[in-house]
């Protein structure tokens, strides 16, 4: 049991909290590339992620894992973000500060989602078995997700200005 649920559906309670994160993050992502704040969905991409990795840490375990360090390390750039976000106004420096710690997190917030995919998805599993997954397929994978992060990330910092 966790926060009186059973562990079943506290991960899917945990799940559906990531999705929300994921797909809000992605939606202010693209908002940044054109200039646009969209601050209820950043509120959303920013309370959902932070709920995303406070959760995570509910989950039983023995030692520290990667995942609570990905955990610890979002956290991190989250509250920095909000610092930059609501107490700095993105004013100066904290503009671009913001960005790139709100889309790093969304970035190890997907790729987590990517690791979770690999090991629940049957046919996903097939292809990197393992755990964590390895492989080609799972590595190429995870690349393009880089690799698309960082040019999102550099498309936001340059185009990012907000009135």
């Amino acid at each position: 049991m966790v926060l009186g649920m059973s562990l079943a559906t506290f991960t899917l309670v945990h799940v559906i909290i990531s999705l929300i994160g994921i797909v809000a993050g992605l939606v202010v992502m693209f908002g940044m590339l054109a200039s646009d704040r969209k601050p209820g969905l950043t509120a959303i991409f920013l309370l959902f992620t932070i709920l995303t990795s406070a959760t995570g840490f509910l989950f039983p375990f023995t030692q520290v894992l990667p995942s609570h360090m990905i955990g610890i390390l979002s956290l991190v750039l989250l509250a920095i973000a909000c610092i930059a976000l609501y107490a700095m106004k993105l004013s100066g420096s904290w503009r671009w500060i913001y960005v790139v710690t709100a889309l790093l997190s969304l970035y190890f917030n997907v790729f987590v989602l990517v690791i979770q995919s690999f090991l629940k998805i049957p046919a996903l599993t097939a292809v990197a078995p393992g755990n964590p997954p390895s492989g080609p397929v799972f590595a190429v994978v995870q690349g393009i997700v880089l690799v698309f992060f960082v040019l999102m990330i550099i498309g936001a910092w340059r185009r990012f200005k907000p009135a």
